[in-house]
């Protein structure tokens, strides 16, 4: 099972002009083809004066579920470069439609698929991309003593902290990636020299945007 991918977690929108045409990108999140197919609809709707909508998403923490569209340009150059930037950047459970006002100058079948890419890529820049990692919940009990020796191996590896208990001892709850389980476990287990308190909990996905933790249920992936 994959442990790590790149989602959208908020939307964005970016602009290109070529040849005085304009590229609109729009990015949004999507968990369901009819999420996807819902945002397109209202894109369509949103720029209906335009000259094509060209639309593309993937779906998945395998890109289980792709669609493209060209919208009335020539066949390749619009729908399929621009799931091939989503695909490239390896970012999942998201639509991006990019809308066009023709300029007046034709660009050609490579000036097409260069513009068509570009205005996703700008996209992609507005949006929120997050990394969602699969987890598992790490009880830790140690003393004081120890405290200090826990917290770097904590933060040398950047692990979020969801809960903190200051008492006599100290009680944390923390979220690790679970290819770093073992290792984890072997570095505070010989840290401490065995004092420390280690108890595995549940799996879950999770995310960080701005120190903020995001968590997802298994089926969210």
């Amino acid at each position: 099972m994959q442990e790590t991918y790149k989602f959208s977690h908020a939307p964005g929108v970016g602009e290109i002009i070529e040849k005085k045409s304009r590229f609109i990108a729009t990015v949004a999140p999507v968990k369901t083809e009819e999420d996807a197919l819902k945002f397109i609809e209202g894109c369509r709707k949103q720029y209906w004066d335009a000259s094509h909508n060209c639309t593309a998403f993937t779906i998945g923490s395998r890109h289980q579920l792709t669609r493209c569209s060209d919208d009335g340009e020539p066949a390749g150059t619009a729908g399929r470069p621009m799931l091939d930037v989503l695909l490239g950047e390896d970012i999942h459970d998201t639509a991006v439609v990019v809308t066009r006002y023709f300029g007046g100058t034709l660009l050609g079948t490579g000036g097409l698929v260069r513009a068509y890419s570009k205005a996703v890529q700008e996209g992609l820049r507005q949006a929120v991309i997050l990394d969602k990692h699969r987890g598992t919940h790490l009880r830790i009990h140690t003393d004081y003593n120890d405290f200090g020796k826990v917290q770097y191996l904590l933060g040398q590896r950047k692990i979020p902290i969801l809960q903190s208990d200051y008492t006599d001892a100290v009680s944390l709850d923390i979220l690790v990636p679970c290819a770093a389980l073992s290792g984890l476990i072997r570095d505070l287990t010989d840290g401490t020299g065995g004092r420390a308190g280690l108890e595995p909990g549940d799996t879950c996905w999770y995310a960080v945007s701005n120190e903020e933790i995001l968590l997802f249920e298994e089926d969210e992936a």
